[in-house]
């Protein structure tokens, strides 16, 4: 009996030798398979001053645009312009065969003098017929109808009088004149082209001497564009334009904010004002307006290499306490040379990692670089 406690002790002993032995096996494989902590570089969040342009993407549109369409059918008789050049208002830009207008206006002119001689053969009538009726030498019915005889004919003048001013508005529409001053376009049509009235395209001709640049505003921003609207001044530097590097050398104006927001994209148009100095500005360029942002608050500024981008959505790894980092979405805003303003998503005090930010994860342990 005491040899088999011995043997039940010597059994117990070995399971528990063998469970302490997988135990430490198994922690020091874990710690084996743990991934090491990742080098990092910290740096504080701060805030600053900063002076910087908010950019939206805009159109450069022409003040007033006016499609040149005939408002006669016929052929093109002449070109009167060279393409591309500046015009005045009421200047001759095409012709349109006015033979068959002209013929119908001097027939009009004509059916005009018939329809004259008629009411003067009219009034004769009448008043001869009255004079009889004085003395009792006609009927009543005759005269009547010699009263009714003149209405018609005057009422017949009166008609070919206002066929004449119709058919001479189609001559003069055989002219095409320029509405206003501008520059005209590269015509779309020669001479001897049909053309169709009110449906042919002759050419464009717009102003160019202020050009309109059009874009659309947050509708979180309409305060300040509207408080921009009530203090604008001719002359400031608040609005600027570019294109690619090159900033357009004259700032522009706020003219207007339109009347509603856009539900599809819940932004608001608004249109600034550029003087086309040297004929730099062309309609239907596109640009930057460039927008100076005076806030009162200070900005909270990062470096740049330490926001990683994903999906389209932008994130900093911001450093724990237990020496582990966790992944932030950022707001990022205007960049500043090699460090970005954070418009939401950091607070001043705050450490993120800007070194060695490709190897971070959600949760990674981190070791600082001394």
């Amino acid at each position: 009996m005491y040899s088999n406690l011995i043997h039940n002790f010597t059994i117990a002993l070995s399971i528990v030798l063998l469970a302490s032995c997988d135990k430490k096996e198994e922690q020091k494989t874990a710690a084996q398979q743990a991934p090491p902590a990742v080098a990092v570089t910290l740096e504080e969040v701060t805030t600053t001053d900063a002076v910087y342009y908010d950019e939206y993407p805009a159109s450069v549109i022409p003040l007033n645009q006016v499609e040149l369409r005939p408002q006669v059918t016929g052929f093109i008789t002449g070109v009167h312009f060279q393409d591309g050049a500046r015009v005045r208002k009421g200047q001759l830009l095409y012709s349109i065969d006015a033979q068959l207008y002209s013929a119908n206006y001097e027939q009009a002119v004509a059916n005009l003098k018939v329809q004259e001689a008629n009411v003067n053969k009219a009034q004769k009538d009448a008043d001869r017929y009255h004079e009889l009726d004085k003395n009792d030498a006609v009927a009543k019915q005759l005269v009547d109808n010699a009263d009714a005889a003149l209405e018609v004919a005057k009422k017949q003048a009166e008609a070919a009088k206002a066929n004449i001013s119709a058919v001479s508005t189609s001559v003069r529409y055989t002219k095409v004149m320029a509405p206003f001053d501008g520059v005209i376009g590269i015509s779309l049509v020669k001479p001897g082209a049909a053309v169709s009235a009110g449906q042919t395209i002759l050419n464009t001709v717009s102003t160019d001497g202020q050009l309109a640049v059009d874009f659309g505003v947050d509708q979180k921003e309409i305060y300040r564009f509207t408080t921009l609207l009530k203090n604008k001044a001719s002359g400031d530097s608040t609005f600027t334009l570019a294109f690619g590097k090159d900033i357009y050398p004259y700032p522009g104006k706020i003219q207007l904010i339109d009347r509603a927001v856009d539900p599809q994209t819940g932004t608001i148009k608004t249109r600034l004002i550029f003087p086309n100095h040297d004929n730099l500005l062309r309609a239907g360029m596109t640009g930057t307006v460039r927008v100076l942002n005076r806030a009162s608050t200070k900005s909270v500024v990062i470096p740049y290499k330490a926001v990683t981008e994903q999906l389209g959505e932008f994130f900093v790894y911001v450093a724990r306490d237990s020496s582990k980092v966790s992944q932030r979405r950022i707001v990022p805003g205007q960049p500043l040379g090699t460090k970005i303003i954070v418009k939401e998503g950091l607070k001043e005090g705050e450490k993120i990692a800007v070194e060695g930010v490709q190897n971070l994860r959600e949760g990674s342990v981190i070791k600082t670089d001394k």
